[in-house]
């Protein structure tokens, strides 16, 4: 890799950050969108982590909970992660490697686009490059966050249904509530709000940064990716009407038998007057 190389490193932190309190508190006078990232760099940067940053360092943070570093060292990521945390209390300083992605834009001049695991190569520097990594990888750690905290979803649910092949379904209306609204935020937290399929502004106006971004959307896979949680989602809300319907059921047929045995003991206390 060249000295011309940037390295990108992105973290999901949490399910939502709000940009504008952040903007607020670093002077931006800006009004921040959901679509637009935070970018961080220069003077604003050099305050929040006490000093000069190094050679083309941008940090970017996502409205959806995620945080790009390009050209940041260790220290300026921890720096950084823990004043964010005085503004959103839930990040967890201890924990945000959890969900990563690292990834290196590699200009060779001549050469033509060519897409890896760990890095992309391009002809030339332009400066809808390093933005639209940084989307793409930033979407990328968030669905992976989404995937894990979906399996979790669907784990909990199959001890639910587990019982129900034993014939032993207690499941009361509390948990059945919590359930729902954990399905509930979790499909807020995706459908609603990382946007997958939203395309970035520069890319309606530049036809070099469409096609770059569509490669690099497809190569991370980030609408098949979407569509199978998306589909999965689906799939919990079925499951948890299921179970309402036969909770509710069985409780229907208890109370109709407490009533059944209620008039079989009052006929038998009208026998025996």
């Amino acid at each position: 890799m060249s000295m011309n190389d940037l390295k990108f490193k992105a973290f999901a932190v949490t399910n939502e950050i709000d940009l504008n309190k952040i903007a607020v508190e670093c002077n931006i006078r800006k009004k921040y969108t959901w679509e637009e990232p935070l970018l961080l760099q220069g003077e604003v940067l050099a305050i929040i982590i006490g000093e000069e940053p190094g050679k083309d360092e941008q940090i970017l943070v996502f409205s959806f909970g995620s945080i790009v570093f390009i050209n940041s060292t260790y220290q300026h990521t921890e720096l950084l992660l823990r004043y964010l945390k005085t503004i959103k209390p839930d990040i967890d300083i201890g924990r945000y490697e959890r969900f990563q992605e690292d990834y290196v834009l590699h200009p060779v001049e001549g050469e033509e686009i060519e897409l890896t695991d760990r890095y992309v190569q391009i002809p030339k520097m332009e400066l809808f490059y390093p933005e639209l990594i940084s989307i793409v990888i930033a979407k990328s750690v968030a669905l992976e966050k989404i995937e894990e905290q979906l399996g979790k979803i669907l784990d909990d649910l199959e001890s639910k249904i587990d019982n129900l092949e034993k014939g032993k379904l207690n499941i009361g209306n509390k948990e059945l509530a919590k359930t729902t609204s954990r399905i509930v935020r979790h499909e807020y937290n995706t459908i609603a709000y990382i946007m997958i399929l939203d395309k970035p502004d520069i890319t309606w106006v530049n036809s070099d940064a469409a096609d770059f971004y569509d490669k690099m959307s497809e190569f991370f896979e980030l609408s098949d990716r979407y569509e199978v949680i998306k589909s999965k989602t689906e799939i919990l809300k079925s499951i948890i009407d299921g179970l309402a319907t036969i909770s509710h059921s069985i409780r229907g047929l208890f109370v109709e038998w407490v009533i059944v045995v209620l008039i079989v003991i009052e006929v038998l206390l009208m026998v025996f007057d």
